[in-house]
């Protein structure tokens, strides 16, 4: 069966979107990094949910990083839950930073201050 061009593209079009999506081309997965801060909010969010923590510099400047995690179900299966982090709670995550040198990247584990190690991404 032959589709008609525009539905072709627009198959083609949906189909790389989607890949795109999913594509981890914007973390430098080549390299790992802990980031130590205080958590400001959890977002329990589809198609990621996200930790927006505070981090102090050398200096003790605080800066905001966003760090992007695995879908709500695939967290959950990892026994995650909404209430897993709270703001203002202490954690050491595990990252693969940002390509363009902002302050976030993608979570691989993040442990929490009883020493408690969590997953959160797909390896």
């Amino acid at each position: 069966m032959r589709l008609p061009p525009m539905l072709s593209l627009a198959t083609l079009v949906v189909a790389s979107a989607a890949s795109a999506h999913h594509s981890p081309a914007m973390f430098d997965m080549a390299k790992r990094i802990e980031v130590k801060g205080t958590v400001r909010e959890f977002q329990w969010t589809n198609p990621h949910s996200y930790i927006q923590l505070l981090v102090k510099d050398d200096a003790g400047k605080e800066t905001e990083w966003s760090l992007e995690m695995a879908a709500p179900t695939y967290l959950y299966n990892q026994g995650w839950r909404p209430s897993t982090l709270k703001p203002g709670q202490t954690v050491t995550v595990t990252i693969s930073p940002l390509l363009s040198g902002v302050h976030g990247g993608l979570v691989w584990d993040v442990t929490t201050p009883d020493g408690r190690k969590l997953g959160g991404s797909k390896p």
